[in-house]
């Protein structure tokens, strides 16, 4: 088949895909060919239509996603024209090949449909995603393997250069966040299998990348702490519970304090004991032998890490008596209240 003017032929239909998750495109798996729509445009229309492959999309919604509230005075035939362009770019079967034809992209009375003859790379997404989540529990080191590999479908951000129509738009937020659900999944199942030490850096790098998403540090305090950095585990928590008192005006919710609570009185549990890693006891921080070694009873820490963690839990103690205080005020506050009227 032949794509548009001067590409080259492809044979296979069957081997084409649509992609989403990122610049939106056609991809040959059979020759590796790509094929992006030039146009802005054009790329709007083709990521709309994959968005709603195997329904029908009004011509008016179609409109809408390209032009918004400024259409051309001729807006239908406009539309028209870009379709008929979209259509050289789709895949035709080659002159006395014998292949069946298949019309991709069809008209309809109300509007435009596109026919799928195979899983777009974000459903491929979606199914790897299942999988990986329904193995998590039984085989965490099989799991790992299909989640990664579900999230390296990505190439970018999902629908990238398809403008702020309604359609493609509100797609990419959805995938996104399922993206970002994928990654927690991910990370959770990593440490399910006891690769706590190699997940470390690719979470810090997204606290970095997303400051306010409190599962990522949650996942890396739980990795630092397996890892046998405890002072490093409770230094997150200050990190994060700073970032989210400047940006958001809010103290961290009740899961991550939760988690930093065991994480400071050494309540959470340590790897899977097939991993054959184990957290270093507070004795044997920084090597040395604490006192109380070999009786049974956890050695006091000394040093630094000492101080931070009194300091750590001086502050605790100073937000339970303030939400109690609050706690106190609002029912103050109600009864007079209620009193008035």
């Amino acid at each position: 088949m032949r794509r548009g003017s001067g590409l080259v032929e492809i044979p296979g239909e069957d081997e084409m895909e649509f992609r989403i998750l990122g610049p939106v495109q056609i991809y040959d798996d059979g020759v590796d060919v790509s094929v992006v729509p030039t146009g802005a445009k054009q790329r709007a229309l083709l990521g709309a239509l994959v968005v709603r492959a195997g329904q029908v999309v009004p011509a008016e919604r179609l409109v809408d996603e390209l032009w918004a509230e400024r259409p051309p005075a001729r807006a239908a035939n406009a539309l028209q024209a870009h379709v008929a362009r979209l259509r050289r770019l789709l895949p035709q079967p080659l002159p006395g090949s014998g292949e069946p034809h298949h019309e991709w992209l069809v008209t309809r009375p109300l509007g435009y449909v596109l026919r799928l003859r195979a899983p777009t790379d974000a459903q491929r997404f979606h199914r790897l995603v299942a999988e990986g989540r329904a193995l998590a529990a039984t085989d965490p080191g099989r799991a790992v393997e299909v989640l990664r590999e579900g999230l390296a479908l990505w190439r970018g951000p999902a629908l990238e250069g398809c403008g702020r129509g309604t359609i493609c738009s509100t797609e990419a937020a959805l995938l996104e966040e399922n993206r970002l659900v994928a990654l927690e999944t991910l990370y959770d199942t990593c440490l399910r299998a006891g690769l706590a030490q190699e997940i470390t850096g690719e979470l810090e790098e997204l606290t970095t990348t997303h400051p306010l998403r409190e599962r990522f540090y949650e996942l890396l305090m739980t990795a630092l702490y397996r890892s046998g950095r405890q002072a490093e585990a409770l230094g997150t928590y200050e990190r994060v519970r700073r970032r989210l008192v400047h940006d958001l005006g809010i103290e961290p919710g009740p899961v991550l304090r939760g988690r930093m609570e065991a994480i400071l009185h050494h309540g959470l549990p340590g790897p899977p004991a097939a991993s054959g890693s184990a957290v270093r006891p507070l004795s044997a921080v920084g090597g040395q032998p604490g006192p109380g070694t070999g009786t049974g009873e956890t050695a006091r820490p000394v040093g630094p890490l000492h101080d931070e963690i009194a300091w750590l839990r001086h502050r605790l103690e100073r937000l339970a008596r303030e939400q109690r205080d609050l706690a106190d005020r609002l029912d103050r506050l109600t009864a007079r209240d209620v009193a008035g009227l």
